[in-house]
């Protein structure tokens, strides 16, 4: 939380201890900056995953697609399909279960839920949070079949819209190293990278 120093390596030690305990053989952190990250590498921790990380101040955004092509609020029922396309979008790693899906919803103090459905069926959501004056986007999965069609785009700048409504200032994006499409579709929407990026970090259990 970026509110709380990060953990210290004793304290991740603790951890591990107890996960080990509870029958764990492998534990695999969020998306941490460099400065969260001296703790977990202190205790055995190493990067498994590398991000790149975007920001966009929102004073200037593309305009909302006319008929908003399709999208509207999720909806419990949309959940299977929601998931089916979280798992065409993502490499086996970074695909989201029921519970991964909650975590994205819930990681943040408001947030919005949407998909896109142009005839009927879910092809594509995407989840934004904000806190305060933060915002982010949470989760954005579209079709692989579809992804030309700019749906991706409609819910990306759905998103931005709303954060920037409701008062936040920046958002922020991160997507794993040779996700070359989505790095792409953020740039063309104004994102820029950050000069340092996020790793995911993973430790075994003995």
């Amino acid at each position: 939380m970026p509110e709380y120093p990060a953990p210290s390596a004793d304290f991740v030690r603790r951890c591990l201890d107890e996960l080990a305990s509870r029958g764990f053989s492998r534990v695999v952190t969020g998306a941490l900056a460099p400065g969260e990250q001296p703790g977990f590498l202190a205790a055995g921790f190493q990067v498994h995953e590398r991000l790149h990380l975007l920001a966009h101040e929102l004073d200037d955004l593309p305009p909302p697609p006319p008929g908003t092509a399709g999208l509207r609020r999720a909806r419990r029922h949309d959940r299977p399909a929601v998931l089916a396309v979280d798992g065409l979008a993502f490499p086996p790693f970074w695909r989201l279960d029921d519970g991964g899906l909650d975590e994205a919803i819930r990681a943040t103090p408001r947030s919005r839920f949407r998909v896109a459905a142009p005839e009927e069926s879910v092809v594509g959501y995407a989840v934004f949070g904000r806190a305060g004056t933060r915002g982010y986007v949470q989760r954005l999965a579209v079709a692989p079949d579809i992804q030309r069609r700019r749906l991706g785009w409609a819910l990306m700048v759905d998103g931005m819209h709303w954060l920037r409504r409701r008062g936040v200032e920046r958002a922020v994006v991160n997507t794993q190293l040779g996700n070359d499409a989505a790095l792409a579709l953020y740039e063309r929407l104004g994102f820029t990278r950050e000069a340092v990026g996020l790793s995911v970090l993973a430790a075994g259990l003995q």
